[in-house]
């Protein structure tokens, strides 16, 4: 076999070039973002599901409007993770040499999908398991007729699939000054929107109108786009409201900036070349920034959950932030991980234990019936009475029905997270 003769100076590297492999650097897992996101969904189970909605501890319950509870933080803190996450997955997908297109309909797939589980959420059984009006014994496909009359459009789900939409498109090629402008815009559109526009049928301007749920320019939307029973169509509203929905058209647009802003958060934490501590000091400051201009913003558009203002926005941003970077520094700076395995478990599987809870929820709250003392009561509320209300007040044993319903979930989580069954959309 001929071989082939090299000078001297091809068999001797280049000056400055390593003759052994160089490892590529260790990719940063910071643990506090699964913490984070896990708490915030344990959170959610915990305040969508006591015993007895007529007694419930002040702090999980939501404001009656304007001002708020931790419970009217736990929807933001989940926006903001989502957008957090959203900017270091695709960074992670830029990296492995995927082009801007497939990123681009990795996003709109993603998000269609969390807004159909949403909606398939809220239609589930997708019949009325109540009483049917005018139909003293409704079949099956009359009871499937009503529920669709009556199927709610919107909620927490498809807005979670809209705001991830829109905001990882508008981030996917913009730069960090385009970011802000967009945010600034859409804050302040909607502020002026809300309060200098007149609302149609009520003859005055919508700041008048803020404190009175059913007259303000949202509600106003909502009913445009979401009441189709001027058509017989039905109303699509949120059954609690019929004139409004928390979850409604016009107040999704700030929701959008509350993702977006988790999306500048995840730029700043995804900052491996600075030292953990620098980061740390710049979402603390920022943080404390955020919080401090929504309060001063909340003496002219009050913080408020159900209009998602432009002053809840900056302010749930300014908690989230604070929060993620105090858990950062307990677990990534000082290592105390001793307590985050089951926030971590309901932080890697968060569809599954939102949808599944969700489903859970309307089968013993609303479905599942049993006959106690004579009487048909729904399967939750022999639950409730049985075992808590039997020796506990009203007030604790509807807290600890909340809490056995999170640990009942964080054990179904456990056995998925054993077998490696982790949905991801």
């Amino acid at each position: 076999m001929a071989t082939t003769a090299h000078p001297p100076e091809a068999l001797t590297p280049p000056l400055g070039i390593a003759t052994t492999p160089v490892a590529p650097p260790k990719r940063e897992r910071l643990v506090s973002l699964d913490v984070f996101r896990g708490l915030t969904i344990a959170g959610m189970l915990l305040v969508n599901n006591p015993g007895s909605w007529a007694h419930i501890y002040p702090p999980l319950e939501h404001a009656e409007w304007n001002g708020w509870t931790p419970t009217d933080l736990i929807f933001p803190f989940f926006l903001f993770i989502v957008g957090i996450t959203t900017y270091l997955s695709l960074s992670a997908r830029r990296a492995r040499g995927d082009d801007e297109h497939a990123i681009r309909m990795q996003i709109v797939r993603r998000g269609a999908l969390i807004f159909l589980f949403g909606l398939l959420l809220n239609g589930f059984p997708f019949f009325s398991w109540t009483d049917v009006p005018g139909v003293a014994d409704p079949t099956l496909l009359q009871r499937m007729g009503d529920r669709l009359l009556h199927w709610r459009i919107m909620g927490v789900l498809q807005r979670i699939g809209v705001a991830y939409l829109v905001a990882a498109l508008l981030t996917q090629r913009t730069t960090i000054k385009q970011q802000v402008t967009i945010i600034a815009t859409l804050l302040f559109g909607y502020w002026f929107a809300m309060t200098l526009l007149p609302v149609p049928g009520e003859g005055t301007i919508g700041a008048l109108l803020l404190n009175d749920p059913p007259r303000t320019l949202a509600a106003w939307t909502d009913r445009l786009f979401l009441d189709w029973s001027r058509w017989g169509m039905g109303n699509h509203l949120w059954v609690n409201s019929v004139t409004w929905d928390p979850e409604g058209i016009l107040s999704t647009i700030p929701a959008i900036c509350t993702a977006m802003l988790g999306n500048l958060a995840g730029r700043w934490i995804g900052q491996k070349q600075r030292p953990i501590n620098d980061r740390l000091v710049g979402m603390y400051a920022a943080g404390s920034l955020g919080m401090m201009v929504a309060l001063m913003w909340n003496w002219v558009f009050p913080i408020n959950k159900s209009l998602w203002t432009s002053s809840y926005v900056l302010f749930s941003a300014g908690v989230a932030l604070l929060s993620i970077a105090t858990i950062m520094w307990l677990v990534d700076v000082h290592g105390l991980k001793g307590w985050t395995k089951p926030a971590v478990i309901y932080g890697v599987n968060p569809i599954i234990a939102f949808v599944g809870s969700g489903v859970m929820a309307r089968c013993i709250y609303s479905i599942f019936k049993v006959t106690s003392n004579g009487q048909r009561i729904p399967l939750e509320t022999w639950l409730y009475q049985t075992f808590f209300l039997s020796w506990l007040n009203p007030i604790n044993a509807s807290l600890a029905f909340a809490i056995s319903f999170v640990v009942l979930w964080y054990l179904i989580l456990l056995v998925l997270w054993r077998k490696n069954i982790i949905l991801k959309v």
